[in-house]
């Protein structure tokens, strides 16, 4: 039987984008860079970004580019940031 995406609970993508903030954040501070340090090596001129895809604000979360590019500048591997550190219901 086919899945289909629209059956997906839209807080289980709530729940991923969460888990993909808390890991990045994790990477980040394991390297010892800050917000507006890791915002600057990215590009950025303020922290706004990383700030609030960290933490899910407002909806705002990193889209792929984003996340190459920290894999880059972190030297890890891009799917640390998808690594669950919870039950995650998502299979």
């Amino acid at each position: 039987m086919s899945k289909f995406a629209d059956e997906i609970d839209l807080q289980l993508i709530d729940i991923f984008h969460k888990q993909v903030g808390k890991n990045v954040k994790h990477m980040r501070e394991t390297k010892g860079y800050s917000q507006l340090r890791l915002s600057q090596l990215l590009g950025h001129k303020s922290v706004g970004l990383v700030s609030q895809a960290e933490v899910y604000h407002k909806k705002q979360h990193f889209n792929l580019t984003h996340l190459y590019k920290l894999a880059y500048v972190l030297e890890c591997d891009i799917k640390e940031f998808f690594k669950d550190t919870n039950t995650n219901p998502i299979k």
